[in-house]
């Protein structure tokens, strides 16, 4: 194969389809088993890939060079195989980037929190930091010297103004999950949750109902495609495309669901 996205489970993504409106290749899914990726890692069989959970943080021992932002925030979701050397990268940070910049959800001098901390929890961390909030809580089911617990982010920030899920709770098919609980964070103004599939997930419904604003992945994904193509072509992609994209997925989606 030359370009494609490896991961656990992969039925519910649309890379498939935003690769081929970004450029002329034939993009394929490849969902692999924790054996199965190691074999398709050391066979070096591919031109570019996209990297998935569970898999941001464990393609990083199979790699010759990392770009210095994705070596700075620990996680991969992109891969160009040059002349049979890896080269990672981590476009998810622009994809983060650009969906709360397009939104308008100010992050300068924000008390934040991130629910989850794999990949795209380090990843998130990073942009926050980068946009310049004031305070950063990840919160994990298995806390550490990084992490707090679900417990202690109930009893003791209250006062967060940005949540950011990175978790794969409420994503399809199982969308009667959350993480959280809204009803305490009284001063939240702004609910993102990575999710993609479906549209709106338990989460940001909750969000919307609170009359906070809520957006969901859609548009990460389409932007950190983009920035994926850059990388895969070697060649600039204008940042346009993006909305394009977004707005004709969105629509292919609210067809099906009609």
């Amino acid at each position: 194969m030359r370009y494609g996205l490896i991961g656990e489970k992969l039925g519910h993504s649309y890379s498939k389809i935003i690769h081929e409106k970004l450029a002329d290749y034939t993009y394929d899914l490849i969902p692999l088993s924790k054996e199965e990726f190691k074999v398709f890692m050391q066979k070096k069989d591919f031109t570019a890939i996209n990297v998935t959970i569970p898999y941001k943080q464990a393609v990083i021992p199979y790699l010759d060079e990392m770009h210095p932002l994705a070596k700075r925030i620990g996680a991969v979701n992109t891969i160009v195989n040059k002349s049979g050397r890896f080269i990672g990268y981590n476009t998810d940070f622009y994809g983060i980037e650009y969906m709360l910049r397009n939104n308008k959800i100010q992050i300068k001098d924000k008390k934040c929190a991130i629910l989850g901390n794999g990949g795209t929890s380090q990843t998130a961390f990073a942009a926050l930091e980068h946009l310049g909030a004031s305070d950063i809580q990840v919160i994990s089911r298995k806390p550490s010297d990084t992490s707090i617990s679900y417990e202690d982010f109930y009893k003791t920030h209250t006062d967060t103004e940005i949540i950011i899920n990175t978790t794969p709770l409420g994503m399809y098919p199982n969308i009667d999950a959350s993480p959280l609980d809204l009803t305490t964070f009284i001063e939240c103004e702004a609910v993102v949750d990575v999710i993609f599939n479906p549209l709106q997930t338990k989460l940001t419904l909750q969000a919307i109902e609170l009359h906070k604003k809520a957006i969901t992945g859609l548009e990460m994904l389409v932007a950190q495609a983009k920035q994926a193509v850059e990388y895969f072509l070697d060649r600039p992609i204008p940042e346009s495309k993006i909305q394009k994209i977004y707005m004709e997925i969105l629509a292919m989606i609210n067809s099906k669901v009609e």
